[in-house]
């Protein structure tokens, strides 16, 4: 059987704060919103914005540093997998579905402080949900730093080009 791909990689802005909530179990559950833009151009040639807002769930401690670090208005980059939940409307009885992203890797971008704005820093933090420490370097877009080599400090050569 072919393999699957289910991921999903957003760059938005939290509309509002994470609401963080503890199961029975104790296990921490982030929940909350991001806003993409993009912008194009309509058949009479005017500048159209459209936004479209995601629904992000993030689990256990990667759940907990959003809960404490990511806030209304930052820029966050996101990696998870898309998941559709159903069930059934007690007062109606209609079967309603929500479509949500469960993230397993963040990137807050901007720096500290920063309410993540189109100029806002290189500064940020990168985690992911399996895995170590909370890894406080830099954030580049795009890069991950548990698979860079040892002494190759983020440069880029001939070698790393994929054509």
């Amino acid at each position: 059987m072919p393999k699957s791909v289910n991921k999903v990689i957003l760059i938005g802005n939290l509309g509002k704060d994470p609401e963080v909530k503890y199961t029975p179990q104790g296990t921490a559950v982030a929940k909350f919103s991001i806003a993409t833009s993009e912008r194009y151009k309509d058949k009479q040639g005017e500048w159209q914005d459209r936004t479209e807002w995601h629904n992000i769930v993030a689990w256990q401690k990667l759940a907990e540093i959003i809960g404490e670090y990511v806030k209304k208005g930052n820029k966050i980059y996101i990696e998870g997998r898309l998941t559709t939940n159903s069930w059934e409307d007690q007062k109606t009885g209609e079967k309603k579905y929500r479509t949500e992203i469960v993230a397993n890797d963040i990137v807050l971008l901007g720096g500290r402080g920063d309410s993540g704005g189109e100029e806002g820093g290189g500064g940020g933090f990168r985690k992911k949900a399996s895995g170590g420490g909370f890894d406080q370097r830099p954030a580049e877009a795009g890069h991950d730093f548990d698979s860079a080599p040892a002494g190759n400090h983020g440069e880029i050569t001939d070698d790393d080009i994929p054509f």
